[in-house]
């Protein structure tokens, strides 16, 4: 399932995601409360956690985002390693969120790569 997931994806480097970040898409962290407490969390990320994403993300849902104007909306989904991320930005494709896609390695590798990380406290 997962393969499958991934093969439907643009999927996007840290780096590569942080530019997105600069061209207006919307970076999504889906990791539950607890573990962003432990791992820190990337500045100005939505936090929507996994069990919430479709219908806070689906254009057409009176509960949507404001940030999701249409289907068109560049969304790149992060967990903690790249995982969950890849089989949620499928969901939202399916939903027709074309531009979905997620962070290969996920917040880890995010942070890894030194780019801009709030600490957890």
């Amino acid at each position: 399932m997962l393969a499958q997931a991934r093969s439907r994806l643009q999927r996007l480097t840290p780096a590569q995601a942080h530019d997105a970040l600069a061209g207006g898409a919307v970076l999504v962290d889906i990791r539950p409360g607890w573990q962003r407490a432990a791992e820190g969390e990337v500045p100005d990320a939505l936090l929507v956690e996994r069990n919430h994403l479709e219908w806070r993300f689906d254009p057409e849902c009176t509960a949507r985002l404001p940030q999701v104007s249409g289907y068109d909306t560049p969304v790149i989904v992060l967990c903690s390693e790249g995982y969950t991320s890849s089989l949620a930005a499928d969901s939202l494709r399916r939903l027709g969120l074309h531009r979905a896609t997620d962070v290969i390695g996920g917040f880890r590798a995010w942070a890894a790569q030194g780019l801009p990380v709030h600490q957890p406290t």
